[in-house]
């Protein structure tokens, strides 16, 4: 190339001049690959989504120490979307605006259909880890999901409740959150009745930090059941177990959000409760336990399922990303090149972007969940 340059009538110290301004542009380290974190890290809930963030984070640490994609590493950029719903879709356009390559989170579902018009308007990749409602799937968009929705979560909980002989449910329903609580409450009703059992009182509650729970147990226990599921955070779930624990007559209960709040918050109130959970705890895979002992040591604690499932996007994104074909769509290759392999088994998706985990139950014994 020097000699053809020279020919043309530059001197060769000009050719060589002019190869090094080229190598400079197109030999240096290539742009990093930038990956938005968006969830609500502040206000009572601010756990599960800093939970999620730090599987994030470890997925990134890891993807980079084995040479990024495509010798590109991976930049997070975090951004908080606040404590409301109406507060995502100013955060959201604010991520966009730092031009990431595509979004992981948010982990609410409310939050999730709030945003689902920006999301489509800028034509990006949003890969949730755990918004569940029916409301978001079977949708054509650039939402894509790793968890399954309500309905199936809880079908599975009505169905382990029926074969343990309880017929008659009670509910502790928080309606503050009617794209996941509420929705999830309407589907366990149909599922249970549709097996024979009986819903006989919904305690409804809008959950704040003056909220009653000894009036949510009081209302509870008139109905005379034989369980209540509260349908609410882990958080408010072991309030709730506190004030069943001052009652001389105590009902079984279950939990459909099982983080390590209800074990820490509740004590010895939560012992022997059956709670739901979309990841394997009892999982003595190579795989997981070396994901979990990496987790361990980076963050000194024990990950959640907003963590696994957090990280597991990480991977799905970077496999996609590094198989994606020139200008195809990362949405389209997300769905192309599944399966991916999780930190527990294969992760698939519908057509649509909905992704498909089992259900898992555990009891709480001696302050820790026990697998089923």
């Amino acid at each position: 190339m020097e000699a053809a340059v020279a020919r043309r009538g530059l001197p060769a110290a000009s050719a060589l001049a002019l190869l090094a301004g080229l190598c400079l542009v197109g030999c240096g380290p290539k742009p990093a690959l930038r990956i938005g974190f968006l969830g609500g890290l502040t206000g009572r809930a601010a756990s599960f989504s800093e939970e999620g963030r730090n599987g994030v984070i470890l997925a990134i640490e890891q993807r980079n120490q084995a040479g990024g994609v495509g010798g590109r590493t991976l930049e997070l950029v975090v951004q908080d979307h606040g404590t409301t719903a109406g507060q995502a879709v100013p955060a959201f356009e604010a991520l966009v605006a730092t031009r990431v390559d595509a979004v992981i989170g948010p982990y609410a579902s409310e939050t999730a259909l709030a945003l689902l018009p920006a999301i489509d308007a800028a034509r990006v990749l949003v890969l949730s880890p755990a918004v569940t409602s029916v409301a978001l799937a079977g949708r054509d968009d650039h939402l894509v999901r790793l968890s399954r929705t309500t309905r199936d979560n809880a079908q599975a909980l009505a169905e382990k409740l029926h074969a343990r002989g309880q017929r008659r449910v009670a509910l502790a329903t928080d309606t503050g959150n009617r794209a996941y609580f509420v929705a999830w409450r309407d589907d366990f009703k149909a599922a249970f009745t549709a097996l024979g059992g009986q819903v006989v009182v919904d305690a409804e509650f809008t959950s704040t930090p003056d909220t009653s729970f000894e009036g949510v147990v009081r209302s509870v226990l008139a109905a005379a059941p034989d369980a209540l599921v509260a349908v609410t955070s882990s958080v408010d779930a072991a309030l709730i177990a506190q004030q069943m624990a001052k009652q001389p007559q105590r009902v079984p209960m279950a939990a459909i959000a099982a983080s390590d709040a209800l074990l820490e918050l509740g004590g010895g109130a939560v012992e022997g409760m059956l709670v739901a959970q979309a990841y394997n705890r009892a999982d003595d895979s190579p795989r997981f336990r070396s994901f979990v002992e990496a987790y361990r040591a980076r963050f000194d604690r024990e990950p959640s399922y907003s963590a696994i499932a957090s990280y597991d996007a990480v991977l799905v994104l970077a496999q996609a990303l590094a198989q994606a074909a020139p200008g195809e769509p990362l949405r389209d290759a997300v769905l192309h090149y599944q399966p991916y392999e999780g930190v527990q088994g294969a992760i698939r998706f519908d057509g649509f972007g909905d992704g498909t985990r089992p259900a898992f139950f555990s009891v709480v014994r001696h302050g820790r969940f026990e697998p089923l």
